[in-house]
């Protein structure tokens, strides 16, 4: 089974996403390190060298890498799932799970780290939430699309679980 977690960044595609491939006995990928290791680039010098066009290009092949393994977790980038056909691809190949959160956790997750993230670390705190609050108005549409929609406060990799039982029968 391949799982493929949606959302926008700081929702916690990547924290849980690790405990839950854990939880499964899975492989945990973060799609941008694979991008990162893969083109020996990282993901910041790529958008500002060759542009976010190329970027979109490189993450669209990282993704169509995972569709050939098998028992895997995948934390995706927050816009993975609203360019090309990506998010039709993943619900073809595996299963996709929306990490749902509020504008006001996705602004106290991302300003609290903002010097991990190269693409923020210059917004002001107003800045930051006007840039949520347009790329969620745009990028919702896509992630409602997913197999599953989850509440991303508190969430748990035990609530995950619960949520892909009925999947993970069909696996056994």
């Amino acid at each position: 089974m391949r799982i493929y977690l949606i959302g926008y960044m700081g929702s916690g595609k990547s924290s849980r996403g690790q405990e839950l491939a854990k939880k499964l006995d899975y492989s945990f990928i973060d799609l941008d390190e694979m991008i990162e290791k893969d083109n020996k680039i990282s993901i910041p010098t790529i958008f500002k060298t060759k542009g976010e066009n190329v970027f979109r290009e490189m993450e669209q092949e990282a993704l169509r890498k995972t569709f050939k393994k098998k028992n895997i977790v995948v934390a995706t980038g927050g816009g993975t799932a609203c360019f090309f056909d990506n998010l039709a691809e993943m619900r073809e190949n595996g299963t996709t799970i929306y990490i749902q959160a509020s504008i006001g956790l996705l602004f106290h997750r991302l300003a609290a780290s903002k010097t991990e993230r190269p693409m923020l670390k210059d917004f002001k705190d107003v800045e930051l939430v006007l840039q949520i609050k347009d790329q969620m108005a745009y990028r919702e549409r896509f992630y409602e699309k997913a197999n599953y929609i989850i509440d991303a406060e508190d969430l748990k990799a035990n609530d995950l679980v619960k949520l892909l039982a009925n999947e993970l029968k069909k696996e056994q």
